[in-house]
């Protein structure tokens, strides 16, 4: 649902459903893999790895304190680095029907590491006396 809100800006930068769109298209990669022991390994990994940044990032919202704040952010960063390395294993293997298809997720997985890692500094570099590196 759209904040009403929001102006067609903010809506467009919407990191909130960013992530979310994000863990559709991860549930919708790993349902398409193979039932075989690798194929429900990889998509077991991805699945865990690549939504948990949705809910990690709602995490971050309700921080505590910048500290908090910014191991939330580590966190996603840290999912969503794991994740593009298993969506590129997914497509080069091949694990999904038309791998070619996982060059937008992966590129959308590069943006969203981009993002909290640029996010992370800020944040750090605003607080330096409040943040532990």
């Amino acid at each position: 649902m759209e904040h009403p809100t929001k102006t067609a800006t903010e809506r467009k930068f919407d990191l909130e459903e960013r992530l979310l769109d994000f863990s559709v298209r991860i549930v919708r990669v790993t349902e398409q893999t193979p039932k075989t022991d690798a194929g429900r390994h990889v998509a077991d990994q991805v699945f865990r790895s690549g939504t948990s940044p949705y809910a990690n990032h709602g995490e971050a919202e309700a921080a505590e304190s910048t500290n908090d704040f910014v191991h939330k952010l580590k966190l996603c960063l840290k999912e969503l680095r794991e994740t593009w390395r298993w969506l590129r294993l997914i497509q080069r293997v091949p694990m999904v029907p038309k791998p070619e298809l996982l060059d937008p997720l992966i590129k959308e997985a590069d943006e969203l590491i981009r993002i909290f890692r640029q996010s992370i500094i800020t944040c750090q570099q605003r607080n330096p006396k409040e943040v532990r590196t």
